[in-house]
């Protein structure tokens, strides 16, 4: 049997990517969707000993289950069934993200987010590696900086509308998690695997050497990537920026900024992922180094939108590059390892900069040091990234 998608005789639409997009923002909703109820949490598992330090894990422990386990969610979705593999995660996402509803130990809380964490691996995954099945050459890249620009977009939405719902307590933020079994529900009609890949014939080798270079460098992506949504509020409160309302304002922009830039991603993909990474981190790196010159807020907004742009050009870069070259039995482990690393890289991202916060001397001081470290990054992709690197809109089945 070939291991490889033959040609399909259905024809992927508009409600195929509408749903494919949606659950790949089911990560972002579990990445950021509780942060403003946090301290609401906080005061309510006041008693329990080590609170302060276990609650922000029931934000973050999510995004390292899917650091930790993204790859193998991409071989069971190679050997399988992407399709089946994405019902049951999704079902299995409402299920533990609604859990804290009704949990009430912190500890429990902290394990129902861990299984979150194992449902949105496999959602990733799947929807990544269904896009790329689906489309190929120019569609593939547009719709893959389509995604880029949703996630950003998402993350601003999320944020304001969990902010919105804690304030009838901080338990009803998670009644949002229902909406992965209602979009569940269009996903077993509409989509559809592309292609199996029988039990009795061995999934061909992973292409390690093609991997490495691209999931090496998205490791450190994730560290530039994830910095600013996480510490820019924490920025803007060092300067004098206290009201939540200009907060989530300026946040906006650069999430603009990430979604203009994402969305310009189809545009440049004939170029090579060794024209734009050096941009992307560029970009990112004078952002950073802006914020960590000035005490100003509108220039501090201004570094903030020019490391948003970096982003959002960087994220599907490297996506694109990591995928496109993998054929239809590679493409689910493959797509899986780059969302693995992606994801440890955002994990780390926040204690990196705290520990270089402690050694430097502050929270600005540290986005600078991050900054000198992109800068480097950008320069050395010219050596990094190999002259031979595809273009980004190359058509693989």
């Amino acid at each position: 049997m070939s291991l490889t998608a033959p040609t399909p005789t259905r024809q992927a639409g508009l409600a195929q990517l509408a749903l494919l997009l949606a659950g790949s923002c089911l990560s972002v909703l579990g990445a950021v969707l509780i942060a403003p109820v946090l301290p609401q949490m906080t005061d309510h598992f006041a008693g329990v000993p080590g609170s302060g330090a276990l609650v922000p894990i029931v934000l973050t422990v999510p995004a390292l289950i899917i650091g930790l386990t993204a790859p193998f969610a991409g071989f069971i979705a190679d050997r399988i069934d992407r399709k089946r593999v994405l019902i049951v995660a999704m079902v299995g996402y409402s299920i533990f993200g609604t859990a804290p509803l009704y949990l009430q130990s912190l500890s429990t809380i902290i394990g129902s987010r861990v299984l979150v964490g194992l449902c949105e691996a496999a959602i990733m995954t799947c929807c990544t590696t269904l896009i790329a099945d689906y489309w190929s050459g120019p569609r593939r890249s547009r719709y893959l900086g389509l995604q880029t620009l949703l996630a950003s977009v998402s993350a601003t939405v999320f944020l304001g509308v969990g902010g919105a719902l804690g304030s009838s307590g901080w338990r009803t933020p998670f009644w949002l998690y229902t909406i992965a079994v209602l979009l569940a529900v269009p996903m077993a009609l509409l989509i559809w695997q592309p292609a199996r890949v029988a039990s009795s014939v061995a999934l061909p080798p992973i292409p390690w050497r093609q991997l490495r270079v691209p999931c090496l460098v998205t490791l450190a992506g994730g560290v530039v990537f994830y910095a600013l949504i996480v510490e820019l509020s924490f920025v803007l409160d060092e300067v004098g920026v206290t009201a939540t309302a200009t907060i989530g304002a300026l946040s906006a922009l650069m999430s603009l900024a990430t979604a203009v830039a994402a969305g310009s991603f189809a545009k440049l993909s004939g170029q090579t992922p060794r024209t734009l990474l050096p941009i992307a981190f560029g970009l990112s790196a004078a952002g950073f180094l802006v914020i960590a010159a000035t005490a100003s807020v509108p220039v501090i907004t201004f570094g903030a939108v020019l490391t948003g742009a970096g982003t959002g050009l960087l994220l599907p870069t490297l996506l694109t590059w990591a995928t496109n070259g993998l054929s239809f039995a590679e493409r689910g482990r493959g797509t899986g390892l780059w969302t693995g690393t992606l994801f440890i890289g955002e994990f780390l991202s926040p204690v990196l900069i705290t520990g270089a916060g402690a050694a430097v001397g502050g929270l600005r001081p540290a986005l600078g040091l991050l900054g000198v470290a992109a800068a480097l990054l950008a320069v050395s992709m010219l050596w990094i990234v190999p002259h031979d690197a595809a273009r980004l809109n190359v058509t693989h089945n």
